[in-house]
């Protein structure tokens, strides 16, 4: 049956391009939280108005996030994969693609991490400062916990961004389900191929959205 609906479809290679995009997609996203997260504190923290206010960091470092934000993730992967190289020895395959892909997803959460501080009211933060918490219990005991649903929101988001960005990840050999579509889909012009890929695609983050949503109303009190 499924022979003579997809004949150009074959399981293994189906598989392992499915395994390919959630590796590069779960390890570079657990690295976009780890550096994600602490440089959306430091914008926050250094904005006007806020306990470590600096004017000069927070103008440098928006300005460094919003630059690797603007750049296309094409070409972004491209120019690091000398550096790459330089780091770890490949400029090849999926070891080469999730730097690229961190260094692309770690400002654009950095972002939404700030956003969603900004969401706490004033009068939260205030009131901590009042009773004589530290920087570092505001941080830790009043920013993070009370902007969880929305960080865990946004890392979705920044998940569901991630699956795209794979797809292009294929320039560097990296495969996943994108590169299969293009090289067997495309240049082979096997159209039951690409199909499949996109519904594996269209399956994968509707499942990213689902465990995201049900982790915010695990974890939204309100």
């Amino acid at each position: 049956m499924w022979e003579a609906l997809f004949p150009n479809v074959y399981l293994e290679e189906l598989w392992a391009a499915t395994y390919e995009t959630l590796y590069m997609t779960v390890v570079s996203l657990f690295f976009t939280a780890l550096l994600g997260i602490p440089l959306g504190v430091l914008l926050y923290m250094t904005a006007r108005g806020n306990p470590w206010e600096n004017r000069l960091f927070y103008s440098v470092t928006g300005t460094i996030v919003n630059i690797f934000r603007s750049i296309p993730f094409i070409i972004l992967i491209i120019l690091l994969i000398p550096y790459v190289r330089l780091m770890f020895g490949v400029g090849y395959g999926m070891s080469a693609a999730i730097p690229a892909l961190i260094v692309g997803a770690a400002p654009f959460y950095a972002r939404l991490v700030e956003i969603a501080f900004r969401e706490i009211p004033k009068g939260v933060v205030e009131a901590a400062q009042a009773m004589g918490a530290s920087n570092r219990q505001i941080i830790f005991k009043v920013l993070l916990p009370e902007a969880k649903p929305a960080l865990v929101s946004g890392l979705t988001v920044t998940g569901i961004a991630l699956i795209g960005y794979t797809a292009m990840a294929g320039v560097v050999g990296a495969g996943g389900l994108g590169y299969y579509a293009y090289r067997m889909g495309f240049q082979m012009n096997y159209q039951d191929v690409t199909l499949i890929a996109t519904v594996a695609i269209i399956i994968i983050v509707q499942l990213f959205q689902m465990v995201g949503d049900l982790i915010v109303k695990a974890i939204d009190k309100r």
